[in-house]
């Protein structure tokens, strides 16, 4: 007989363990193992929480290369089956070689799974006939997990599921993770309760009244803005370093439907547009996304969203300040020019419009469209196609979690009939679905390439950019570890061309995300190794650092109403000269409006203490000593940057701390 050693990791999660009787058989290139039952002196406490248990599991002769293990459980007669989480099965053989297993799953059921040996094969490389049917039959299990699902039409499908227990056990929340984010939106909406303000439908009548509605949750950068948002130069620079970065963009040309003159912006001739034009100096915000959108009734009231047209100037003492702002899309007598020298609250009031508009634009493009729905997709394809030894699959899991579970409660408590954006915010409902089919329409591959983008919107040299200055420079360290990996195991184009599953995950993303529009310049297959490692670049930068872009400062920047209103209930002025302190207050959002749209951002811009920040991989999927190389590599580049972040930080008013690597999730996972 040919005994091996078989040592088991049960996690250290909470409720990780299980009490069943578990079996395992050992499968090699010269034979298999009869299924053993794991008996051991542990008894009942082999593999509780956080435990590590090793057996003796015999075969008649050697076994060889051990290509999988096969992994069970039963309940005990009269007992109900529990979920196990297993981290990893290791194996020593009487030779001195050791075969590690990861796992890293919860086994629910008493149905055999199958793991493989950590090594990562390509499906060209995968020559064992019992490797191979392993693979096709994990796909066949995950293609019937990970079913394809249409939302809504014109949108990018997401996973089928009924309810939070029909997701993937290994794609829900822990249980650290569940009890926080309930407990956090509780607790927010409970201190609206006992406040009176959640179900009060009438206006403010005094501004001040407004920092009484979270006054226990502020921070440093929230109480910034509630002191400055009506000044000209933060209004520009949170289209730099605020939670929407992605829509400004050089001025080439003015459009012909912003009819500006030299004479509104310079009246005494000091300068000429097309010459700030011609020099780089003007800047354009466009939001013909929200064009002639179908606007809410909140509180038995008309809600108004306009899609303005936004003017900036870069100033000689490098400040990004407006100069122009038409409200709605189309010129007319009663859509006028709003300017920085028209009465206080004109002017004001056309900002609020503004930061309304953006708001919508935000929320629904930059954010929900751009990260969490598009990270689905690539999370659903890659569980469909790509099985658990791939390299592919060992390079993305991480940056898939939590996911998936994150989006079935956007969807249901956020985005559905009854949910809070949809009830409170002026752009809930039908508008909402027009604008992301408008913004899905409009989304192109290199729009979601920093790289690109960046250099696209010719915002290459705009000072104080810092979103542009971090996001580029995390960009190329990720592309350096994705490069690095990668070409470890692809060495030119034709294998790359010749690996079905990439072919399929990136054929599904094309087909299932983008609705199979050719027009967005998303690859439709890899031909090749250059094309892959940028697609995969990007597909990481998605799900971590561009989220946290867009996600971390909600409360920060929205927290203070006036600079975020969600809707605003009154249509905005026709003619100047006519706004006051009592209009403005009559056009922003009721106070149960504000105070659930508050609630929102607070619970949406909240870090779980099971929180992994980008480039941290507790669970060990790749076992090779390159690629482990380079997530050193890469773990030292993150910390790096991280140091210089925190040191530029130090010298400026408001601090840009969204990309800090420290700070950003590995995932889309709030």
């Amino acid at each position: 007989m040919v005994n091996y050693k078989v040592t088991l990791h049960t996690d250290d999660r909470v409720a990780a363990g299980t009490l069943n009787h578990v079996y395992i058989k050992l499968v090699g290139t010269q034979g298999e193992s009869e299924r053993k039952w794991l008996m051991g002196l542990k008894g009942a406490k082999a593999f509780k929480k956080g435990a590590v248990s090793s057996f003796t599991v015999s075969a008649p002769t050697s076994l060889g290369q051990l290509v999988l293990v096969e992994v069970d459980k039963k309940a005990f007669v009269g007992f109900l089956e529990d979920s196990w989480f297993l981290s990893m099965v290791e194996v020593k053989s009487p030779y001195g070689d050791t075969f590690t297993f990861p796992v890293h799953r919860w086994i629910s059921d008493s149905n055999v799974h199958r793991f493989r040996e950590a090594a990562a094969l390509r499906v060209l490389d995968d020559k064992h006939h019992l490797g191979r049917y392993s693979r096709e039959q994990e796909l066949k299990v995950r293609e019937e997990a990970y079913r394809w699902h249409v939302y809504t039409e014109g949108l990018p499908h997401c996973i089928k599921a009924e309810d939070l227990t029909s997701l993937p056990c290994e794609v829900q929340f822990s249980f650290t993770k569940s009890t926080e984010f309930a407990f956090t939106a509780a607790s927010g909406l409970l201190e609206l309760k006992l406040k009176g303000l959640d179900n009060c439908k009438k206006g403010w009548t005094n501004i001040h009244d407004i920092d009484q509605v979270f006054c226990c949750k502020q921070t440093d950068i929230a109480d910034y803005v509630q002191k400055h948002w009506k000044e000209d130069s933060f209004f520009g620079i949170q289209y730099l370093n605020g939670v929407n970065p992605i829509l400004i963009r050089r001025c080439t040309e003015l459009p012909k439907n912003f009819p500006v003159t030299d004479s509104m912006l310079f009246p005494s001739g000091q300068m000429s547009l097309d010459a700030e034009i011609q020099k780089g100096n003007i800047f354009l915000c466009d939001y013909k996304h929200l064009d002639g959108v179908k606007t809410n009734t909140i509180n038995g009231k008309t809600q108004y969203l306009m899609a303005p047209l936004v003017l900036l100037q870069k100033t000689a003492d490098e400040k990004l300040m407006p100069i122009a702002i038409q409200l709605k899309q189309t010129p007319a007598e009663d859509n006028p020019i709003f300017l920085p020298t028209d009465s206080e609250y004109d002017w004001l009031l056309a900002k609020i419009f503004v930061r309304s508009a953006d708001f919508s634009e935000h929320q629904l493009n930059t954010h929900l469209l751009r990260a969490h729905l598009l990270a689905e997709v690539y999370a659903v394809s890659l569980l469909r196609n790509v099985p658990m030894v791939h390299p592919l699959y060992k390079l993305l899991i991480p940056h898939t979690r939590y996911t998936l579970q994150i989006n079935f409660l956007a969807r249901n408590l956020l985005i559905s009939e009854n949910g809070s954006f949809t009830q409170f915010s002026a752009s809930g409902g039908e508008g909402m679905l027009t604008i992301l089919r408008r913004s899905l329409s409009a989304v192109t591959y290199s729009s979601l390439c920093i790289t690109d983008d960046i250099a696209e919107r010719g915002m290459q040299d705009v000072p104080n950019y810092f979103y542009r200055d971090d996001g580029l420079r995390l960009w190329y360290i990720i592309y350096r570890f994705v490069k690095g990996v990668i070409e470890y195991y692809y060495k030119n184009d034709q294998e790359v061309q010749q690996d079905t599953e990439i072919q399929k995950w990136i054929s599904d993303i094309f087909e299932h995300g983008f609705l199979s529009q050719a027009s967005t310049g998303i690859p439709q297959s890899f031909t090749t190794l250059a094309e892959l490692v940028k697609f995969v670049t990007m597909v990481i930068v998605t799900g971590s650092s561009q989220h946290a872009a867009v996600n971390s400062g909600q409360f920060d920047y929205g927290s203070w109403m006036p600079n975020t209103p969600i809707s605003l209930k009154r249509p905005p002025p026709t003619k100047k000269g006519e706004a006051n302190e009592t209009t403005m207050l009559e056009t922003l959002p009721d106070v149960n409006v504000t105070v659930q749209g508050m609630a929102t951002v607070w619970l949406l811009s909240q870090q779980s203490s099971d929180f992994v920040p980008l480039g941290v991989y507790p669970e060990e999927h790749f076992t090779e000593e390159t690629p482990r190389k380079f997530i050193k590599i890469f773990q030292a580049q993150l910390e790096e940057l991280s140091n210089n972040i925190i040191a530029r930080n130090k010298k400026l008013e408001v601090p840009y701390t969204y990309l800090n690597p420290r700070e950003v999730e590995n995932s889309v996972a709030i």
